[in-house]
């Protein structure tokens, strides 16, 4: 995670849940992504750590529970690979 949320005086010695295992809020796996914004969910700089990528324009990762992809939030993480050219039938 970025030095403005991590090495910041008001943070003292809160427990971030990215310091422990940072890699998972930068994952290519959907899944992963999806777990990482599960661990931010009762972070305690939440909303301070979305502001401030936001502010930012981080290019990707898990900042704040929301997922960025070129500064801007994404529902979800695309799985790698090309769309289904036809899709499935959706159940009625």
């Amino acid at each position: 995670m970025l030095a403005s949320v991590l090495e910041t005086p008001w943070l003292g010695d809160t427990n971030v849940p990215c310091r422990t295992e940072p890699d998972l809020f930068f994952a290519e796996a959907p899944a992963d992504v999806e777990a990482a914004k599960a661990v931010c969910g009762a972070c305690p700089v939440r909303e301070q750590c979305l502001a401030d990528a936001l502010d930012r324009k981080e290019p990707w990762g898990v900042w704040g529970g929301q997922l960025l992809v070129a500064g801007q939030v994404v529902a979800r993480k695309r799985p790698r690979g090309r769309p289904r050219k036809n899709p499935a039938p959706v159940a009625a």
